[in-house]
């Protein structure tokens, strides 16, 4: 079930984001992780509007919006390849067009989960921080 993030999810939303990043972003330093946890829970969640995906009373999923843009999709890991995180991008493309995407060119499980979304290409750059492409993405 998908429904509307309340601040009690927060720690599962945590624990969520931190295992499927590590999965996908084997390539990020632990420092540049700890500054992007912090900003996570102090800036990017309390000011996006998240939707969480819902599985008998556990929070396994999560879509965070910017904007038409999704600033975080995120699965548990032992749950990826279920459906859950297209079910998450149909429901807000329900609400938002055109829906854009940045990931990083290395992340194996990120960037073929949006080529099979019908999300193409339509810049890229190299991120200071990581010295990482990263690909800007959309789906109309």
């Amino acid at each position: 079930m998908i429904r509307t993030y309340k601040e009690t999810d927060l720690e599962d939303i945590m624990v969520i984001w931190l295992d499927a990043q590590t999965a996908a972003h084997p390539f990020l330093s632990a420092d540049f992780v700890d500054n992007v946890k912090t900003l996570m829970r102090e800036k990017f969640i309390p000011n996006s509007k998240t939707w969480v995906y819902e599985l008998d009373g556990d929070v396994i999923g999560f879509i965070a919006m910017m904007g038409n843009e999704i600033g975080g999709l995120f699965v548990k890991p032992n749950n990826q390849s279920n459906g859950i995180g297209a079910l998450l991008v149909d429901y807000v493309s329900q609400i938002y067009k055109d829906l854009e995407v940045e990931v990083f060119n290395e992340n194996k499980i990120g960037k073929p989960f949006y080529f099979k979304q019908g999300f193409t290409i339509i810049s890229d750059y190299i991120h200071e921080a990581t010295d990482q492409k990263v690909l800007r993405m959309q789906r109309n």
